[in-house]
């Protein structure tokens, strides 16, 4: 009586969970590529910037030395297209600090600007960032507070749009989709991929779950009330990822965290392979910390890991067939993803990247949990399991 064998019962079962997980990974990709092509992306309301009257904002600018971008990012802040009186306080922990020269440069060329270079001093905790934020926060005259990194660039209207939704009395923060704007590297062209193609559909993906409840840091804006019902910045001092606390916790105070259909740049130093592992590896201990259950099953969307692992243990003409399925949708996904955030032209010739940054993103899922010690600004830092980071 024909049949299986029983001892090939375990390369069966392997074949059938590694093929349904190969399946799983497509269908998972095909929700994040519809879900990011249904979000208005770079569309605006026009109501939005004709508003009759804008309300006056406090800018926050936390900066630490120069590189080639700095001034014109910096710049871009200086010629936001607003309606409203803008205030705009650029933190340093030090006069001597070589993005110093560069404020005082464009404080000379927009005279009416209603800036300042403020000296904050030293850290008052683990982030030095959010020790800068701290103190311009006390400086800041008006209600609305929109606070940005230094290697941000901003469209003319990026003000304006991020602004408006607050007029909503539920929407408690307001922040945007970046995109990496100067892959000077191999290796940035590969953390291109991790955040210009996956990163904006993966959070899409979340918010058709439920509602957003953290914030990406390039751009948020928010009330100074908001600010103050969390314990102000003062009670992020020790956190790493300050974006995702500050969102979380005016989200857990029931109020809406709204993404803005703008697309801000941000402008990094050359990196070579070595710093963005250590990024990739940094970010990737952080999310696991701050959203433990939801980085823990990323790893199934993985659509190259899956069906490569499935053709490895059943390298048949069919499974063959469906692995190249596989990978041709997740390629295709991710350039068209790409193109869509940075609105840059496709590099079909790097396609090959798509499934290398799989690969080694499989990794690096793996040694976020095999430590939790991160380096950060040249700081050796371990990070607990609530997100406060300690100095070792």
């Amino acid at each position: 009586m024909g049949g299986t064998n029983h001892d090939e019962y375990p390369a069966v079962i392997l074949n059938l969970i590694l093929g349904s997980l190969a399946l799983l990974s497509l269908a998972l990709t095909l929700w994040q590529w519809l879900v990011a092509r249904r979000f208005p992306l770079h569309q605006r309301d026009p109501r939005l910037a004709t508003l009759g009257s804008q309300p006056a904002v406090t800018l926050l600018k936390p900066l630490k030395g120069r590189d080639a971008a700095t001034e014109d990012c910096l710049r871009s802040w200086f010629a936001q297209q607003y309606a409203g009186p803008v205030q705009i306080l650029l933190g340093v922990a030090e006069a001597e600090d070589r993005a110093c020269e560069v404020v005082r440069k464009l404080m000379g060329e927009f005279p009416g600007s209603d800036a300042r270079l403020v000296v904050c001093g030293p850290p008052l905790g683990a982030n030095a960032k959010v020790s800068q934020l701290v103190e311009l926060a006390r400086q800041a005259k008006h209600d609305v507070i929109v606070l940005s990194d230094a290697d941000v660039r901003v469209p003319p209207d990026c003000l304006a749009q991020v602004v408006a939704p607050l007029q909503q009395p539920e929407t408690g923060l307001v922040n945007c989709f970046y995109c990496l704007a100067n892959p000077a590297t191999l290796a940035m062209r590969w953390e291109v991929i991790a955040i210009n193609a996956d990163f904006w559909s993966q959070v899409l993906q979340a918010r058709s779950l439920k509602p957003v409840d953290f914030a990406l840091g390039a751009v948020m804006a928010m009330r100074r009330q908001r600010l103050a019902e969390i314990g102000g910045f003062e009670a992020l001092v020790d956190c790493l990822a300050d974006d995702y606390q500050l969102g979380n916790r005016i989200a857990r105070r029931g109020y809406r965290i709204a993404l803005s259909p703008v697309v801000v740049e941000c402008w990094a130093a050359p990196m070579g392979w070595a710093a963005v592992w250590k990024h990739q590896l940094r970010w990737a201990r952080t999310i696991r910390v701050c959203q433990p259950v939801p980085y823990f099953f990323s790893i199934l969307s993985n659509a190259t890991l899956w069906p490569v692992l499935w053709l490895a243990a059943k390298p048949a003409a069919p499974a063959l067939a469906c692995v190249a399925g596989c990978l041709l949708v997740r390629v295709i996904s991710a350039l068209n993803l790409e193109h869509r955030l940075s609105r840059s032209r496709p590099l079909y010739g790097l396609a090959w990247l798509v499934p290398v940054k799989d690969l080694l993103q499989a990794a690096i899922w793996l040694l976020a949990y095999l430590g939790n010690r991160i380096e950060w600004h040249g700081q050796q830092l371990r990070l607990c399991p609530d997100g406060v980071m300690v100095r070792t």
